[in-house]
C-alpha cells in the first residue's frame, strides 16, 4: 500500500514520508522533481521553477542520504519513478544503503554485494512511454535501451530481488490509450526490452529467465469496471502466452504477470471533486476484484489533484481506502469470482484479439522503437485521445458534475481553495541552490572528474555502465553531471509530437462550423491567416492537453506552431518572432507558471509583441490565475475548462481584443 510522494526539499519528504509508514503505509513511492527526472541540476537555467514542483529534488549523495534518513533501506520496498536517469539514482540508493550498514570507502566488493542483495524495490525505468507521454525522457531510444538493459544485467545479479523496469501503461491511458492500445505498446516495449537485454549478450540463457520474472508492470485503472478488470485479464493471458512461446519461459512463477497500479488520474475533475473519492474506489476494485489479475501494489490518487498538490491529510484518505477494502471488506478471503463468466470471457478475448492485431502491427514496423521514432505510436495516441474529447465535449461520454448533474451545493471541501492544497514552498529552489553550490565546494573534485571521465569512456565502449554510475555517485557527482557526460556520448532527443497527422474532429458540428466563420473572418480582417503558437516552457513534459489544444486549433482553422516539449522562454518568444503569431498558448501542469510565463510576458514586450496575446492552462489554482491575469495574461483554463472548442472561440476573441477588432 503506497501513496506516491516526494515534494520540495529531501528533509521535508524525508517527514511525510515517515509520517505516512506510521499511518499504515507499507511501501514507498517516490516522486522526483523534473530537473532530477530529465538530468539537470537546480542551478541549471533549465530547472528554473521546475526544482521541487512535482517531486523531491535530488542532485546528489547528499540529498539521497536525507531523503532517507532514518529508514533502514534494507527493510524497505521502495519504488522510484524515475527513468531516463534511473541508473544514476538507483545507484545513489545503494551508495545510501551501504552508509547506513557501516561501509567505509574502501569496502569490499563482496561487502557492498552483502548490502545490495538485501535492496527491494523498483526503478520505473521505462523509456518507451516517456517518449509518447510523460515528455522524461533524455537520450535517443538505443542508448536509452541500453542503459535499461544494463541495470536488468545488473540487477540480476547484484540486487536479485529489485525490479530493475516497471514497464509503464499507466502513462499511455493518461495520453489517450484505449485498452486495446495499452495492452499492445505497454507489451511491445517489454519486448523490446527484453530482446535488448538478450542481445547485449551480458545474461546467459540459464540467467534469462530470471530476467523475465523481474518485468513488472504498471498500469492504469480507470472508471470502466468491467472493461478494466477484462484488460488485466487480458495482461495476465497475453504476458504468460508471450513469455512462453518467445523467450522460452518454462517456470510458471517467472511467467507471471507482476503488477503495481495507480488509479486513473486522467478522469479526477476539477468540477466537484468530492466525486473523485468514488471514482478512485470504483477504479480500485478493477484492480483487486479479480484474483488472478490482481494488482501486488495499489497507489491512489488524492481527490484534489485536479486542483493542485495534495496535502499529507489528503494522502491519508486514499491510504485508508486500500485499509477499509483490505481488512474490513471480505474481498481477499475468496477465490476468483470472475471464473466461468460468460461476459468477462467474451471481453478477455476480444482484448486478447484487438491487442495481438495491434502488437503484430508495430512489429511488423521494426518493434517499439522504430513505432516512436517514426511517429505512429504517439499518432495513434494523440488521434484516440481527440475521439474520448470530443465525446465528452459532445455528451456522448458522460462524466459526472463536468458535461451532466452539472448542479451541485457548495462544497465544504472548496469552500477555501487556497486551504484546499498543498502550496509549494518558494524558498525550496533557492535552497537547492545553495545546496548544490555547498556540495560541490566540499567534494574531492579530482575524485569525481576521474569517476566522470571513466563514465564517458565506458560510455564509448559496450561496458555495463552501472559500476562507472556507481563510482561516480561515491565520488560525489551530481545528477547533471552525470547526464551531461551520457549527453556528451549519446546526444539528446526530440520525440515526435503526433500532432500533424493526428485525427481530430470528423464531424464539426456548428459550434466548431461558427469559430471556423470567425477564425476566418478575423484573419481577413487582419490580412493573414490566424496563427497560433502553443508552447511548453520548462521541463513539464506531460503535454497531452497541448498536444489536443493544437489539433483542435488546426480543425478550427488556426496555422498552428508546436514544436514540442521541454522549450526556454526564449525559445518561445523567439518562435512567435519568427512565425509572427497572433497567439501564444502556454501549457504549463508542473505548477512552474508562476515563474515561467513572467518570462514570456518579458520576452514578448522587450521583442516588441504587445499586439501578441497570451493565454495559458495548466493545473493552476484560482489565486495564481488572478495574479497571472494582472500580469497581462488575456485568459487562463484550468482542468474545468473541458470544452476545446469553447476554448477557440475564447482564443478569437482575445486575439481581436488584442489587435483593438471590435
Amino acid at each position: 500500500m503506497r501513496t506516491y510522494a516526494g515534494h520540495s526539499t529531501a528533509v521535508a519528504s524525508n517527514a511525510l514520508y515517515r509520517g505516512n509508514l506510521a499511518k499504515g503505509q507499507t511501501g514507498l513511492s517516490v516522486a522526483f522533481d523534473l530537473p532530477t527526472q530529465t538530468g539537470y541540476d537546480p542551478d541549471d537555467p533549465l530547472s528554473r521553477g521546475e526544482v521541487g514542483k512535482v517531486g523531491v529534488p535530488v542532485p546528489h549523495l547528499g540529498e539521497m542520504r536525507a531523503l532517507f534518513d532514518g529508514i533502514p533501506l534494507t527493510e524497505m520496498n521502495t519504488s522510484m519513478t524515475i527513468n531516463a536517469t534511473a541508473m544514476w539514482l538507483l545507484a545513489l540508493y545503494q551508495v545510501v544503503a551501504e552508509e547506513q550498514a557501516g561501509l567505509r570507502p574502501d569496502a569490499t566488493t563482496e561487502e557492498r554485494s552483502a548490502v545490495a542483495h538485501q535492496l527491494a524495490g523498483t526503478t520505473q525505468n521505462d523509456i518507451i512511454k516517456e517518449y509518447l507521454s510523460r515528455g522524461t525522457y533524455v537520450f535517443p531510444p538505443e542508448h536509452s535501451l541500453r542503459l535499461i538493459a544494463d541495470v536488468i544485467a545488473y540487477t540480476v545479479r547484484e540486487v536479485p530481488t529489485w525490479n530493475p523496469v516497471n514497464i509503464c501503461s499507466y502513462h499511455l491511458q493518461e495520453a489517450g490509450a484505449t485498452p486495446t492500445q495499452e495492452l499492445a505498446y505497454a507489451l511491445c516495449t517489454a519486448i523490446a526490452v527484453l530482446d535488448q537485454v538478450k542481445a547485449s549478450g551480458q545474461v546467459s540463457d540459464e540467467d534469462f529467465p530470471a530476467v523475465v520474472g523481474r518485468i513488472s508492470f504498471f498500469v492504469n485503472a480507470g472508471v470502466r469496471f468491467i472493461e478494466e478488470t477484462c484488460k488485466m485479464r487480458a495482461f495476465v493471458e497475453l504476458w504468460d502466452e508471450l513469455t512462453r512461446e518467445r523467450y522460452g519461459v518454462t517456470d510458471e512463477k517467472m511467467r507471471r504477470f507482476r503488477y503495481g497500479v495507480q488509479v486513473n488520474s486522467l478522469g479526477l475533475t476539477e468540477a466537484q471533486p468530492e466525486n473523485n473519492v468514488q471514482r478512485i474506489v470504483l477504479e480500485m476494485l478493477g484492480v483487486t476484484l479479480s484474483k488472478k489479475a490482481r494488482a501486488r501494489a495499489v497507489q491512489l490518487p488524492a481527490w484534489n489533484e485536479a486542483l493542485g498538490l495534495p496535502r499529507p491529510w489528503d494522502q491519508q484518505w486514499s491510504l485508508r481506502l486500500q485499509q477499509v477494502l483490505a481488512y474490513e471488506s471480505d474481498l481477499l478471503e475468496y477465490d476468483d469470482i470472475f471464473d466461468g463468466s460468460h461476459v468477462i470471457e467474451a471481453k478477455v478475448a476480444e482484448l486478447v484479439e484487438a491487442a495481438r492485431a495491434e502488437m503484430d502491427r508495430v512489429q511488423a514496423m521494426g518493434g517499439a522503437v522504430a513505432a516512436v521514432e517514426s511517429g505512429y505510436m504517439k499518432q495513434q495516441l494523440v488521434s484516440a485521445h481527440a475521439a474520448r474529447r470530443a465525446r465528452i465535449e459532445s455528451g456522448a461520454e458522460k462524466v459526472v458534475g463536468v458535461n451532466i448533474f452539472e448542479t451541485t451545493a457548495p462544497s465544504p471541501l472548496t469552500a477555501d481553495l487556497d486551504a484546499a492544497i498543498q502550496a509549494p514552498d518558494p524558498e525550496a529552489e533557492r535552497s537547492a541552490v545553495a545546496g548544490v553550490e555547498a556540495w560541490k565546494a566540499t567534494r574531492d573534485q579530482d575524485a569525481v572528474d576521474q569517476a566522470l571521465a571513466r563514465l564517458s569512456a565506458d560510455a564509448k565502449t559496450e561496458a555495463n555502465l552501472m559500476p562507472a554510475t556507481l563510482a561516480a555517485a561515491r565520488a560525489g557527482a551530481t545528477t547533471g553531471e552525470w547526464a551531461a557526460a551520457l549527453r556528451a556520448v549519446f546526444g539528446e532527443f526530440r520525440a515526435p509530437t503526433g500532432v500533424s497527422g493526428a485525427v481530430g474532429v470528423g464531424d464539426a458540428g456548428a459550434g466548431l462550423s461558427a469559430v471556423r466563420e470567425r477564425v476566418r473572418a478575423t484573419g481577413e480582417e487582419l490580412g493573414t491567416r490566424l496563427r497560433l503558437l502553443v508552447g511548453k516552457p520548462g521541463l513539464d513534459g506531460h503535454s497531452n492537453g497541448a498536444e489536443q489544444v493544437a489539433v483542435r486549433a488546426r480543425d478550427a482553422g488556426f496555422e498552428v506552431v508546436y514544436q514540442g516539449i521541454r522549450l526556454t522562454p526564449e525559445q518561445i518568444v523567439a518562435a512567435a518572432v519568427a512565425e509572427d503569431v497572433h497567439c501564444v498558448g502556454l501549457s504549463i501542469l508542473s505548477g512552474s507558471h508562476m515563474e515561467l510565463v513572467p518570462a514570456v510576458l518579458d520576452g514578448l514586450r522587450h521583442a516588441g509583441l504587445d499586439d501578441v496575446a497570451v493565454v495559458v492552462g495548466g493545473i493552476i489554482p484560482e489565486r495564481d490565475a488572478g495574479l497571472l491575469r494582472e500580469l497581462g495574461v488575456a485568459a487562463v483554463y484550468t482542468p474545468k475548462d473541458f470544452g476545446l472548442t469553447e476554448i477557440m472561440d475564447g482564443i478569437v476573441d482575445v486575439i481581436r481584443e488584442a489587435h483593438g477588432l471590435s
